[in-house]
This record gives C-alpha cells, structure tokens and sequence, in this order.
C-alpha cells in the first residue's frame, strides 16, 4: 500500500438467525436509557417491531416509535423524528428497516448533537461531533446501510439527494438477522440484492479501493451472485437468505471503505427527478455501466467475473473481463428487474432533464471513482441506453 488507510466497521457485529433478539443486551452495553426506534409502518403491522421491544424490556429499556418511515429518506423525515428524539428524551436511536429507515435515523443521529440542520452537513467529513449511539437492524439484504459511514436524505425542495459521510455516522452495533428478510416479496429481494451487488462491484473497482476492502468485496459478490436467485425464488430458503444477508453486510463494508463509482452517481438523479427507488436504479445501470467501464481496469473486472462463476482461464484479459458483464446481465435477467420505463421514467420527461442528472451525476464525486472516467455526454448516452435497453 502507498499510503496508510482508515478501515471502519460498526465496534459490534452479531450476524446470524435472531441477531435481533440482542437488541436490549446490546442498548445496555451502550449506556441507552431510552430509544428512539426509527421504522416504517408496513413493519410495525407486521409485527417486526414485537421482538425488539421484547428485548428491550428485557433490561428496563424504554423506548419510543417513529414508523413514518414509507419511502425514500426525505428533510420532512428527519425533522420529525428529531422532533420525537428530543421531545420524549431519547439517549440512542434504533433503526429497522431497509435503507430509508436506517439513513433517516443516521441523519436523525446526526442532529442529535450538532447544530443547524441536516443540509448543512451535505457532502464529506463535515459533521464536528459523534451523533447519537445508533442499533441498525436491516430487514432487507441490499443496502449495507449498517455498516456504511454514509447517510442519502433528499430534498425535496431542490430534488437533490444529499449525501452526507463521516465516520460520526457509522452506526455503533449492526445485527444482521436474515430471519427478518424472509417476508420479503420477489421484487424487494431482487432489488436489493442487485443494489448489494452494485456496492461490491463497485467497491472493488473504485479507484480508492484499498486490500481490506477488496477482501469483502470479492466476498460479497460471490456470496450474492451465488445465492441471490435462490432467495428470489423461495423466499423459505434460509441458507440462501442468510447468505445474501451476509453478502450484503460485506458488501456494504467494502464501499464504506473505498466507495462507490458511476453507477451511483447516475442513479441518485433518477431516484430524485423521477422518484424511483434507489435498488431498482442501480440494479437498471449496473450492466450499462459495467460494460462501459471494462476498459479502465480489465484485471478486476475479470476478478468480478471469476467470483460470479464465470471460467476466464485461459481467456485474454479483454475476454475475461467482458464475461462481468454478461454475468451482471443474466443475473438481472433471471431475477426479473424491470426496465426504467415501468419505475415512471418517460422518455419525454427524460429529454428536458437528462442534461441536468448528467450535471448532477458528475457533482455527486462518485464518478470521479469509476476506472473509466465518464464526460457528462457520455453519461448522457448511458442513460439513454439505461433506458433503451432491453432487459
């Protein structure tokens, strides 16, 4: 390595069938008084919400709930749950859920104890104090969002998502429970697991990707490409939930601690102008942007295709690469991810903005990580062939 490198990961890690049932035990080695749980109310109907409690009253913890939760993390989410933070006295917060839930509680956690408002913090290492003692508990396999320093809040005001990194965000304790997955519908597993599989893909090729993180990355994208059709199939089919829930967990260290490249720089504009979710946007990129990519790091993108199955002994660096991205397509389409066309994106309203996502991409910086730096026309193009292409 030319330079030493930070590598972060949550200071406790319980991973495996009923992981969440340690949320009391480990509230208390926190110091927690009272939580605040952060959730969407789709879990608090299904009962998801039961045993956390049950954990937390095992060792006297109160707690109050925050379940209005139901889309993409947005300023109006934030500000209520800070509002219910301080008004009933929390001292810790406990996020369950997928990815929204748990980056509107790191924002949450984040205001907690530093002043001003969330928008102030946009961009890197710009929070000053630790936030708030944060529980992540996912219940979907895909955004890694518990082991990330980042959190993604949009404003809906100016349509930009905002993200927001500092290792003040990292939660303090990840349980990774993939009993907690196992209601999940076909749609759900797929995107997730696709955006999963995004994060390693990404994080192995970014141009900040460190030995540490490569480790993880490989793993995870092994583990996901292995495993994912399995859980999408039957959803009953533990061992492939458990394994994709891990898969995700490590693929969300692995970006934490290199990053993400143009895939996620192009998808945070479609999920802001057109509101589709953040999974399924990546998920619709990722093999438009693999192929495009290739050229910049052929080694690792042979790397990726040898982790997802495919045979490159043998093969030129060239060829072995290309198979990532046949391996990405066929992935993609036996999962069934739909095209951007049916998540409301038109190609009339595609036309007046495509230049703007294009502009916003690039200030996103995460393009600025891909092997194969991408023009803002060039960006352009792979939207249109984002959306052009047939699944």
């Amino acid at each position: 390595m030319k330079q030493a490198r930070f590598f972060r990961i949550p200071s406790g890690v319980i991973v495996g069938c009923n992981a969440s049932s340690f949320a009391g035990r480990e509230a208390k080695k926190l110091g927690g008084t009272k939580a605040l749980i952060v959730t969407d109310r789709n879990l608090t109907e299904m009962g998801f919400l039961s045993g956390i409690e049950s954990s937390l009253d095992s060792e006297k913890i109160d707690h109050e709930v925050f379940d209005e939760v139901t889309a993409e993390p947005t300023l109006d989410y934030v500000e209520k749950g800070l509002d219910l933070y301080r008004r009933s006295k929390c001292d810790f917060i406990i996020a369950l859920g997928g990815g929204s839930p748990i980056d509107t509680a790191k924002a949450v956690c984040i205001m907690a104890s530093n002043p001003g408002v969330i928008q102030d913090y946009k961009g890197l290492d710009k929070v000053s104090s630790p936030g708030a003692p944060l529980i992540a508990i996912p219940t979907t396999a895909g955004t890694g969002s518990e082991t990330t320093i980042f959190t993604i809040i949009t404003d809906t005001r100016t349509n930009v998502k905002m993200l927001i990194g500092s290792p003040f965000i990292l939660p303090s304790v990840a349980l990774v429970d993939p009993l907690l997955t196992a209601s999940s519908p076909p749609s759900v597993t797929a995107a997730t697991g696709v955006d999963a599989l995004t994060h390693a893909i990404e994080a192995y090729v970014s141009v900040k990707a460190q030995p540490m993180s490569d480790v993880f990355a490989l793993s995870a994208i092994k583990f996901l490409s292995e495993n994912l059709r399995q859980a999408w199939a039957n959803g009953d089919n533990l061992e492939a939930r458990s394994l994709t829930m891990l898969g995700a967990f490590q693929a969300g260290v692995a970006f934490s601690n290199s990053s993400v490249a143009l895939v996620h720089g192009m998808s945070r504009p479609i999920g802001a102008y057109f509101h589709a979710p953040h999974g399924l946007s990546n998920a619709v990129l990722l093999a438009p942007v693999v192929e495009f990519s290739i050229s910049g790091n052929p080694k690792r993108y042979a790397d990726i295709a040898r982790a997802m199955g495919e045979k490159v002994e043998g093969l030129g660096v060239m060829e072995g690469a290309s198979k990532a991205s046949k391996a990405v397509r066929e992935l993609v389409r036996d999962i069934k991810i739909p095209a951007l066309a049916t998540l409301g994106v038109t190609r009339e309203k595609l036309k007046t903005v495509v230049g703007k996502m294009a502009d916003d991409a690039i200030a996103s910086g995460s393009p600025g990580n891909n092997p194969r730096k991408a023009t803002k026309e060039e960006i352009v193009e792979l939207y249109w062939k984002t959306f052009n292409q047939d699944l």
